[in-house]
């Protein structure tokens, strides 16, 4: 049987996925009472119907582009990289420490550094599970998912303790100083009395997240490093015989991974709260996953299936105050879009195969027009 055309792959497996899961999200909102056309305009026009909705949609999909790189770069070598949580934390860590002790002069030089010191640090929290998966044989989606506790734990002492002010009684580091503030929207696009994102986080690092895309995209497909890392995750006993190092691929492939997943610190931690919070992460390096799945590892699709989390993210927030439907429905319709487009892919995805197989395939010759002909 042959496989789908690209296009059906990357465009219509996620689509058809998707459009079950909202038909399966209907019948949900129809048992608990409520119409699910009315909820859906309410969602759209949430997340989408004016400046101050886009802006929380893209602060919430700039978070889940990060943690969706993160996945999607650990899986084409085909590691399971489910430490997103704690790589980002980290991530945050190294951020607060940059801008609290290097006086910056300005907001420039501190995104500079800060995505320096995020990086570094998220890809420090994940360079061990790398090396207990290369050396030692420990399987990479144990220990990831172990250190997103460690690092929860690690962060708990530190803002209870070191880095929490004196006299303060919130668990969070001091107040960043003004000279590391990153522009928001309002701040880039409001021009004269015309305000636009008034009182939204989304900032500057939207940009540094579509730049990412674009940075990852040049690594895995246009450089020696992106093919190595794409022909270990094939085949490793091949990889091996054309000299790819294993323990070399697995550890620059989670140290871009667990970088990626710090980078989204630099939004919620530097470009929204200003200062270091407990819990700052709140679930966004498992929702990566979700993404990264939705959007088959390409960072083209992660960019467009964070936009689609960010959509979910804020219009259930307006579901929530608009009507009696819960909040945690929304993560029942995110539960649903993983399900479809990770679980359930062969659902969609076999049947698509035999369409596209049955059309492709060259027509039977009629054998009684070929028996009539005269022979030669």
């Amino acid at each position: 049987m042959q496989k789908m055309p690209a296009w059906a792959e990357v465009v219509l497996v996620p689509l058809i996925s998707l459009i079950l899961a909202a038909l399966i999200s209907a019948i949900v909102i129809l048992a608990i009472g409520e119409n699910p056309w009315t909820a859906l305009k309410l969602m759209v026009d949430g997340a989408l119907g004016s400046t101050y909705g886009w802006g929380y949609t893209l602060y919430y999909a700039t978070n889940f582009v990060f943690t969706g790189l993160a996945v999607a770069v650990a899986y084409h070598a085909r590691l399971f990289n489910i430490g997103g949580e704690g790589q980002a934390a980290l991530g945050g860590l190294g951020v607060a420490l940059v801008c609290l002790y290097i006086p910056w002069p300005h907001w420039s030089l501190a995104l500079i550094g800060a995505t320096a010191g995020a990086a570094i640090a998220g890809a420090a929290w994940a360079a061990i599970p790398a090396f207990l998966q290369a050396k030692r044989g420990s399987h990479i989606v144990i220990t990831t998912i172990m250190f997103n506790f460690i690092a929860a734990a690690f962060l708990n002492y530190l803002l209870v303790g070191p880095l929490k002010p004196t006299g303060s009684m919130d668990p969070a580091t001091a107040g960043f100083p003004q000279t590391t503030f990153l522009p928001t929207f309002q701040d880039m696009f409001s021009f004269g009395e015309t305000v636009l994102f008034r009182g939204t986080p989304a900032n500057v690092t939207f940009f540094v997240a579509v730049a990412a895309c674009v940075l990852v995209w040049l690594i895995i497909w246009r450089t020696r490093l992106g093919y190595e890392i794409r022909a270990f995750g094939h085949s490793q006993p091949a990889a091996r015989y054309a000299g790819i190092g294993p323990t070399w691929i697995i550890m620059i492939t989670m140290l871009m991974s667990g970088g990626l997943a710090g980078l989204m610190a630099i939004n919620n931690v530097m470009g929204e709260a200003e200062r270091l919070i407990l819990n700052s992460v709140e679930g966004a390096g498992f929702i990566g996953i979700a993404v990264a799945l939705m959007g088959r590892s390409h960072p083209f699709g992660v960019l467009l299936a964070a936009i689609l989390f960010g959509f979910l993210y804020q219009g259930g927030a307006e579901l929530a105050f608009w009507t009696t439907i819960p909040r945690e429905l929304i993560v029942v319709i995110q539960a649903l879009v993983i399900l479809f487009t990770g679980a359930l892919d062969n659902m969609v995805r076999m049947p698509l195969e035999a369409i596209f197989g049955r059309l492709s395939r060259p027509p039977k010759p009629d054998r009684r027009s070929a028996q009539s002909e005269p022979s030669a």
